[in-house]
C-alpha cells in the first residue's frame, strides 16, 4: 500500500493566514526551523495507478499540483483519484469537493451522518448536483467492510470516534455514530493495514485493539497539551472541547502510544499553534525520544 500525505496541518494550515503565535511568526521570521504545511488529506493507493482520497481539503488544488502521480495523462480531462472518503463533515476536510466540480461525477463514500451535514448545514453536496454531480455511497458505523471497486487491493474499516461534529451540524451538541470515523484500511495482498484517525477525541479499549494491530498509525497530532489555546493566547477552547487529544499529559497520546510495538507511529492533522511543528522544541525531541514521527506535506509511506 501506497500512501501520500498530501497535507499535514490542521484548519487554517501553517503559517495561519491571520496567526502571530509563536510558530507562525517564528516561521515567518526564520526564527525556527519548521516546514509550511497545507490542511489535512491523504491519498492511498495498493497500485500506484488508482487513488483514493481521503478528505478533500480547501488546498486540495495545490496539493494535487505537488503530486505528480494524481496528474491528468490518460486522456484530455482525467485524473487518478478514483473515489473520495471522508471521515467528517468539517470544513478544512470537505470544502475541496468543490475545486472537485469540474470533473466527472464525484465517487463520495460516506457514513449517514456526515451527508445529511452535507446536506444541510453546510450543502455542498447539494451544489454539486448542478456541476459533476456525485455519486453517495452510504459508510456504515458498525465496522462492516467496504470496496471501492476501482481500488484494487483495499479494504475499509469504519471505526466509530468520539469527537466533534462542526459547528454548523445540525448534531454539534447531539453526538450521532458516524459524525466522525477512522478508517482501518487493509492492504488485502500482503495483510498489512494502515489506522488513520487525524480526528481523536478519547480512547477506548475497541480503538487501542486497531491501533495495536495496525502497521502504520496516521493519527491525530493537533495540539501538544489541552489547553494549547489559551496558552499561545489564540482562543480559549480546550482541545478535548474541540474533539482532539493532546499529545501530553498522564492520558495523551504519547502515554497510548508508548506500549504499542508493532505499528509506525506518526502524528498528523498538526495545529499551528503546536510545538512541535519546530523541528528544534523541546516536545519535538520528546517525540523522537518515543519513536513518534510527525508528518510533513510530500511525506511517502509504504507498507
Amino acid at each position: 500500500m501506497f500512501i501520500h500525505i498530501l497535507g499535514s496541518g490542521a484548519g487554517g494550515g501553517f503559517p495561519q493566514w491571520n496567526c502571530h503565535c509563536r510558530q507562525c511568526r517564528g516561521f515567518r521570521d526564520g526564527a525556527i526551523q519548521a516546514q509550511a504545511r497545507t490542511q489535512s488529506s491523504i491519498t492511498i493507493s495498493a497500485d500506484g495507478i488508482h487513488w483514493v482520497l481521503i478528505n478533500a481539503s480547501p488546498d486540495i488544488r495545490q496539493q494535487i499540483a505537488q503530486f505528480p502521480k494524481l496528474a491528468p495523462g490518460r486522456a484530455v480531462r482525467d485524473t487518478a483519484i478514483s473515489a473520495i472518503v471522508l471521515i467528517d463533515s468539517q470544513i478544512d476536510h470537505t470544502t475541496g469537493l468543490l475545486t472537485l466540480r469540474e470533473g466527472d461525477t464525484l465517487e463520495l463514500y460516506c457514513t449517514e451522518m456526515v451527508h445529511q451535514d452535507l446536506t444541510s448545514g453546510f450543502p455542498v453536496l447539494n451544489m454539486l448536483q448542478h456541476y459533476c454531480g456525485v455519486n453517495w455511497h452510504p459508510i456504515g458505523v458498525g465496522g462492516e467492510a467496504f470496496t471501492i471497486p476501482e481500488a484494487h487491493g483495499l479494504k475499509f474499516y469504519p471505526v466509530s470516534l468520539s469527537s466533534k461534529a462542526p459547528p454548523y451540524s445540525p448534531h454539534r451538541h447531539d453526538p450521532h455514530p458516524g459524525d466522525n470515523i477512522g478508517l482501518k484500511i487493509e492492504d488485502t495482498n500482503s495483510g498489512k493495514n494502515l489506522f488513520y484517525a487525524p480526528g481523536l477525541g478519547e480512547m477506548d479499549e475497541r480503538i487501542a485493539e486497531y491501533m495495536q494491530d495496525a502497521d502504520l498509525l496516521l493519527v491525530d497530532g493537533t495540539c501538544w497539551r489541552d489547553d494549547e489555546m489559551s496558552v499561545e493566547g489564540v482562543g480559549q477552547k480546550l482541545a478535548s472541547e474541540m474533539g482532539h487529544l493532546a499529545q501530553s499529559g498522564e492520558n495523551g497520546l504519547i502515554a497510548v502510544l508508548e506500549n504499542m510495538s508493532k505499528p509506525r507511529k506518526v502524528l498528523v492533522h498538526i495545529n499551528n499553534t503546536n510545538p512541535i511543528l519546530n523541528e528544534n522544541s523541546t516536545e519535538r525531541a520528546l517525540l523522537a525520544q518515543h519513536h513518534i514521527e510527525v508528518a510533513y506535506d510530500g511525506m511517502d509511506l509504504e507498507i
